[in-house]
């Protein structure tokens, strides 16, 4: 029997909708999955907080409206996207690139901090404070190309591993924060990576660990300098701090790199105290301040007031005052990495 084209295509309609009727019936659990865009959260208050947020900027016609152009949500890295301890994963690279450059480098035996870093001292790592730590970056992130150092990052990240968990540090990142992302992007917003960490130490993974593309991510910086080498035109990084994009340089380095005044901010040490001040404490539209507290020892690690990495004390107090969200670890996330 010939079947006129009006009458397949009548057909057709039909068979699309009893398929989709019967994937939606016969497959629930798959439903209920998608329909909760941050499944690796508890039903807690924070993320009522989160979810409540996003809806009310989202809905067209409400006072809090934002348009999709203004949406941007900011988040610090360590500490807040994947873990910071027991050092910061940027200083435990510094540490390895130390120990081999150190054969190029005799002398090291004998000149601190490089002395103690071969000799596994911490302590006495530690004791050499800022000034240590910059002759460490310093030496161990400049002197190359901005290929060659992120193609030396890269490789680093391809074999390092975590000391306590034995993974690759980019499998350490927060699987809640990731499906945060997503969900906010999947929202109309525009993600931004705003850390104290190098910014070229960051770029090369961001976007594969996070969906934060390297345009997306701003951070501290050493000079650099146009170079032809070779007929090849290169950036070299030279051993001179740029710019630092901690504590209230990272209000400057958003303004300076997005121009527009973030509506969410994301933190979790007081190196994120201006940056959610400057976010929040603005008036209209709705703005959301969230702090990542780390309270499971057992997952991952239980720290605030008192430690060298991630300090949380003065924003912590901040919190009940503004009004900011704070994630417990321990009670709000169902699981920390992703399995």
């Amino acid at each position: 029997m010939l079947v006129t084209r009006i009458e397949f295509l009548r057909l057709a309609r039909q068979g699309v909708l009893a398929i989709g009727l019967f994937a939606v019936f016969a497959s629930p659990t798959i439903t209920r999955a998608q329909s909760d865009p941050l499944p690796s959260w508890n039903d807690t208050a924070p993320k009522a907080a989160i979810v409540a947020f996003v809806e009310k900027v989202t809905r067209a016609g409400s006072s809090d409206f934002v348009p999709e152009p203004e949406r941007m949500a900011v988040f610090d890295n360590d500490g807040t996207l994947w873990v910071e301890h027991p050092m910061y994963t940027q200083l435990a690279f510094a540490l390895d690139r130390v120990k081999t450059l150190a054969p190029q480098h005799p002398e090291w035996k004998d000149v601190q901090p490089f002395k103690a870093v071969l000799e596994g001292d911490m302590k006495t790592v530690a004791a050499s404070g800022e000034k240590g730590l910059l002759q460490l970056l310093m030496v161990t992130h400049a002197g190359m190309t901005v290929d060659d150092f992120q193609k030396v990052v890269t490789d680093w990240l391809s074999s390092a591993r975590d000391p306590r968990f034995n993974r690759p540090y980019t499998e350490l990142a927060y699987q809640p924060m990731v499906e945060l992302l997503a969900y906010l992007r999947a929202n109309g917003f525009k993600t931004f990576i705003v850390s104290g960490g190098g910014v070229e130490f960051m770029r090369p993974w961001t976007e594969k660990v996070y969906g934060v593309p390297p345009e997306q991510v701003i951070g501290s910086s050493i000079k650099t300098e146009f170079r032809m080498q070779d007929d090849t035109p290169t950036l070299y990084r030279l051993p001179e701090v740029n710019f630092i994009d901690d504590k209230a340089g990272k209000p400057v380095g958003i303004n300076q790199q997005i121009g527009r005044r973030p509506i969410a901010a994301f933190g979790n040490s007081d190196g994120d105290l201006e940056m959610l001040q400057w976010t929040t404490m603005a008036g209209a539209p709705a703005r959301l301040g969230v702090l990542v507290h780390h309270t499971d020892e057992e997952r991952e690690y239980a720290y605030d007031r008192n430690t060298e990495f991630g300090r949380l004390d003065k924003a912590l107090d901040a919190a009940s005052i503004t009004g900011w969200t704070v994630i417990d670890m321990k009670a709000d996330w169902k699981k920390i990495f992703k399995d």
